[in-house]
């Protein structure tokens, strides 16, 4: 009897139970994609914060901190996410439940910027939708890596067997239950898998005697690794384990706080500030979502990946597989079956939510817009469910590489989203002036540039360029063109009036 594939089962079996309980719930595509507005406070936050780390909470940043420790860019990176995270809750949730409110009931981000700019061409709808399904298909390829690896691991399966498995289970209550099914097991997972962080992390530093010793033993192994201004090398195949690599330099730094442009753009958890009951709740979520759903877990990633550097006696030849080895040496079958949950737990929190966003946009944005406008709820609620299983196979092909980064394809969709949609909803939510031409113009420049950026060869993250470039194109076209109609003004200042 196996006691870690028993806890797998139990909470597989959980997830899949409620997947059951919320399609009974699911009656409409407001139901589906929002799950009706109806969010607490707690759910929204811990969904929010689930949705946005995925595995490479638990397997790539630990991950990237075990190949560098805090040199290089890891540490950079939560300080990053964590100022990013932190500004979305304060200043766009609130503001944009209200205005996809007063817009006509938006449901999708496509949605809102039509309704928003009164595009009757329906242009910026569909391209929005289109750079969705794009990076979506990348991110939701990262999760399903990472419940690869998680697989592999820890049941010493075959990759490609893992990857298929891994996908049908989250795909089995993503399609049941929608939004609801997503939101809920989102809040068990996102306090599953702080907890896990958390404990292992103080578990991890009660044995070793310590932050003192931690960076005792990190210093002996090399200065570097406890050095946030220095790059470290680890290639285990290459034989290359901790050496040093220079400083990190100006780029380095830069490139890893950028991240945290990227939240103002993530569609997915940009849901979870419109699904919320009220505005009036958003304050409450803030607070939930950073201190327990955000800090706790960013540097008690850190903090694993570090305690793994000093645990083993051999280097890991996947870096990204230093939790998911470290809770099976540490901790006892029972306790590690639990927190290896954690893992699958922040792998499916995230690709339900991004298989969700890109049905609606296939099924929102697409089918009733074009093939079929008087198309029933019943009708969207099952394309939506197929359109998740179309999105779930392409995914899969995507994923199949073995040597696949969980790291590098949660970089790049970041980005994408970060510089397509992120100074997009920032002007639409602040900038009166801004018009369908300049936010049509910034989505579209900020998309192409992240497609084109790796071409130059530079070292700076392409969320930079494109975050910088998309803002200058909505200010330089909402300027030159004709201007926001009087209509769209007073409710700019409708909404800017809410309290």
């Amino acid at each position: 009897m196996n006691p870690t594939l028993i806890t797998f089962v139990a909470y597989l079996a959980v997830m899949i139970t409620i997947g059951i309980i919320t399609y009974r719930m699911t009656n409409t595509l407001s139901d589906y994609v929002l799950g009706g507005r109806k969010l607490n406070s707690w759910v929204t936050a811990f969904s929010a914060s689930a949705s946005d780390f995925s595995g490479w909470l638990l397997i790539g940043l630990p991950g990237a901190a075990y190949a560098a420790g805090l040199g290089q860019w890891s540490l950079w990176i939560a300080i990053g996410l964590a100022f990013g995270a932190m500004i979305n809750w304060q200043y766009v949730a609130k503001r944009l439940r209200i205005y996809t409110e007063y817009t006509n009931d938006s449901i999708t981000l496509p949605q809102f910027f039509e309704n928003r700019f009164r595009d009757n061409s329906h242009l910026l709808r569909v391209i929005s939708a289109l750079f969705i399904l794009a990076f979506f298909l990348f991110y939701t390829a990262s999760g399903l890596v990472a419940g690869a690896k998680l697989f592999q691991g820890t049941f010493d399966i075959d990759y490609h067997i893992a990857l298929v498995v891994g996908a049908i289970i989250i795909v089995a209550y993503t399609f049941l239950g929608g939004f609801l099914a997503v939101s809920y097991t989102d809040f068990i997972q996102g306090v599953l898998m702080s907890a896990a962080l958390l404990f292992t992390a103080i578990y991890g530093l009660i044995q070793i005697g310590g932050f003192g010793e931690l960076f005792s033993q990190l210093g002996s192994i090399n200065s570097s690794l406890i050095d946030a201004f220095a790059a470290t090398s680890y290639d285990e195949a290459g034989g290359v384990l901790w050496e040093s690599a220079g400083a990190i330099g100006a780029v380095g730094i830069i490139s890893a706080l950028a991240w945290g442009l990227g939240y103002f753009g993530q569609p997915h958890i940009l849901a979870r500030f419109m699904a919320i009951r009220s505005h009036k709740e958003v304050r409450k979520a803030r607070l939930i979502s950073v201190s327990l759903g955000l800090v706790i877990p960013l540097y008690g990633a850190l903090i694993v990946g570090m305690l793994g550097i000093v645990t083993f006696d051999q280097p890991l030849a996947d870096s990204e597989q230093v939790f998911i080895q470290l809770v099976q040496v540490v901790y006892n079958p029972w306790v590690a079956g639990f927190l290896l949950a954690a893992v699958l737990a922040a792998i499916m929190s995230t690709v339900d939510s991004q298989l969700l966003v890109s049905s609606s946009a296939l099924s929102e944005d697409f089918y009733r817009r074009y093939l079929r406008k008087k198309a029933s709820d019943k009708e969207l609620v099952w394309v939506g469910r197929i359109s998740v299983l179309v999105i779930a196979i392409i995914a899969l092909i995507l994923a199949w590489n073995e040597s696949s980064s969980v790291l590098d394809l949660v970089s790049y969709a970041w980005a994408g989203f970060g510089a397509t949609f992120g100074p997009a909803i920032l002007f639409s939510l602040f900038w009166r002036k801004t018009t369908r031409n300049g936010v049509l113009a910034g989505i579209i420049v900020g998309g192409i540039t992240i497609f084109l950026w790796p071409l130059t060869g530079s070292d700076l993250y392409e969320m930079v360029p494109g975050f910088i470039l998309s803002s200058i194109a909505i200010i330089v076209f909402s300027l030159i063109g004709k201007g926001p109609t009087k209509e769209m003004q007073e409710e700019f200042d409708k909404v800017a009036g809410v309290k």
